[in-house]
């Protein structure tokens, strides 16, 4: 039976479509945090004026990140629509990206389970495909399933990145030609799109670093080095202009179009300023990742720290090269040290930044993911019982993120999320009434009330301290004002005389008023309504 699921086709391409609706699945919830919905906007933007290169929010220039995403989110938008699902199609696609190319990466270094499985005949049972553990592994890892989801660039990058290093090691390995590594510095360019330096940084840092390291062990054991038969620094001049010519795509029409202004902000700002100190708010320890990295990996953790213990140990007794050619020396010890070497740079890249998110060491996951198979494989050792445990364990972590994809992930995003509260206010009819925030700055609002909002002469959304601004502001504007008040202070709201106020909606963390100096509606009747759609 296993024999027949690894080769008949039709079966596998059931199994892939089975997991690609499962990476599609739960797309559709509410944007969540201040990343995705200001993202979906900027893209949305773009899309609305036709224009592929400069990013807005609220119709003012934003230089924060690249273009990638939002190139996939324009295109999507194109497809199927403004929504939650086209912001996050885009990512959810380049987590099945990153699956197959490791899957395809399994492939071609050729590690097989070849022991028999349980006991029993070969022939009658068949091998079961380093590939194929590899795809389920990476599949049912946790940090893919989640940052698959989420319409930010963390996935974005990650899988350029990966299928550059991915081409950089079958090239430096001799079993693919000259295309293998133009892959690796055109995914490279892909990275840079993706989100800025760290897409040229991490690829070339990776390479240089086991290219060094490889050509020092073969020296010291004297071996004949495989490095002679493809030397990487010799393809550095041509190489690097395919990169940054990929990357010039959108790069060189920036600056002909902005100039200084997006070397500074995009460049100096968000880079070197954001990497060297706190200005963004995001302080962690500098153990923050050492942590975080593991956790992704759930549920196969303990593999991978298991696998990295015995990988160091392997690499360091052991002697790195034979003396057999270029083809052979790539053994199992020499990706291992790859793979350490590809998770150690962002690793302590990031971990020496003054800014820090979980979603940052999202590229070092692939290889840690590689790392875990490899010792998966040696622990089902052709046994069929550990074979169904690891399959088991993989079916269950599918299973129970549907449920909570359901059941608990849309409930949650409901009260992190200000859709509902905004689409209540429309139901009223206040499509066309401008929103002011008091105390507090929702970065939600940017898709959810695009083109609304009240900003500041920098493009940020104003911040209002009392109702005493909002009583100005709403006889300013001589039509009702909508009002998002975190619950800590909605009695403010609802104490002030100076205005009429109608409690729209509210759930776990705001409160929606319709705010007016005229009496367009009865207090008491809207705080009622409004109480009753809450209790119902």
């Amino acid at each position: 039976m296993l024999s027949f699921l690894r080769k008949n086709s039709v079966i596998r391409g059931i199994l892939f479509v089975t997991l690609a609706l499962f990476y599609f699945y739960g797309l559709t919830i509410p944007l969540l945090g201040p990343d995705e919905p200001r993202y979906a906007q900027v893209a949305r933007e773009m899309f609305e004026r036709g224009d592929w290169i400069t990013p807005t929010l609220g119709g003012f220039t934003w230089f924060e990140k690249p273009v990638l995403l939002y190139w996939l989110e324009i295109i999507s938008f194109r497809t199927f629509g403004v929504s939650e699902f086209a912001a996050r199609l885009g990512p959810a696609t380049f987590g099945l990206l990153i699956i197959c190319a490791l899957w395809l990466f399994g492939k071609n270094i050729g590690l097989q389970a070849t022991n028999e499985i349980y006991g029993l005949n070969k022939q009658k049972f068949g091998e079961v495909a380093f590939s194929d553990l590899l795809a389920v592994t990476a599949a049912s890892t946790i940090g893919l399933i989640v940052f698959s989801r989420g319409a930010s660039f963390d996935i974005v990058l990650t899988f350029p990145l990966t299928a550059s290093l991915l081409c950089f090691y079958v090239w430096k390995t001799g079993r693919a030609g000259s295309w293998a590594l133009i892959s690796f510095y055109f995914f490279s360019g892909l990275s840079v799109l993706a989100k800025g330096l760290v897409g040229i940084i991490f690829p070339f840092a990776i390479a240089a670093v086991f290219e060094a390291t490889s050509w020092f062990l073969a020296r010291k054991e004297k071996s004949a080095s495989p490095i002679i038969a493809r030397n990487f620094f010799k393809t550095l001049a041509w190489g690097t202009f395919i990169t940054i010519a990929v990357s010039a795509i959108w790069f060189l029409p920036m600056y002909l179009i902005h100039g200084w202004k997006f070397i500074d902000e995009f460049i100096i700002q968000h880079h070197f300023v954001r990497y060297t100190s706190n200005k963004y708010l995001h302080p962690q320890p500098f153990y923050f990742f050492l942590w975080v990295l593991p956790l992704m990996l759930l549920p196969w953790t303990w593999f991978f720290i298991v696998g990295i213990y015995r990988s160091i140990r392997e690499i360091w007794k052991s002697r790195l090269f034979a003396e057999k050619g270029p083809s052979e020396n790539f053994g199992l010890n020499s990706l291992k040290l790859y793979l350490i070497i590809w998770i150690t740079i962002p690793l302590v890249f990031f971990s020496l930044s003054g800014s820090k998110l979980p979603g940052y060491i999202l590229p070092a996951v692939p290889p840690a993911i590689v790392i875990a198979a490899i010792e998966i494989r040696k622990f089902v050792n052709g046994k069929l019982s550990k074979l169904l445990f690891v399959y088991s364990l993989a079916a269950a972590v599918f299973i129970v993120s549907a449920v909570l994809l359901t059941f608990v992930v849309p409930r949650f995003a409901a009260d992190e999320s200000v859709k509902s509260l905004v689409e209540a206010a429309d139901r009223e009819g206040f499509l066309e009434s401008r929103l002011a925030g008091l105390h507090t700055i929702e970065h939600n609002l940017e898709f959810y009330a695009a083109g609304r909002l009240i900003r500041n002469r920098d493009g940020g959304q104003h911040l209002f301290y009392g109702t005493s601004e909002i009583y100005e502001l709403a006889k300013s504007e001589g039509k009702p004002l909508l009002v998002l008040v975190p619950n800590e202070y909605k009695k403010q709201v609802e104490e002030d005389k100076n205005f009429n106020k109608r409690l729209l909606a509210t759930n776990a963390q705001y409160s929606l008023f319709a705010v007016s100096v005229s009496d367009f509606v009865s207090t008491d009747a809207g705080s009622s309504d409004a109480e009753s759609r809450e209790n119902n």
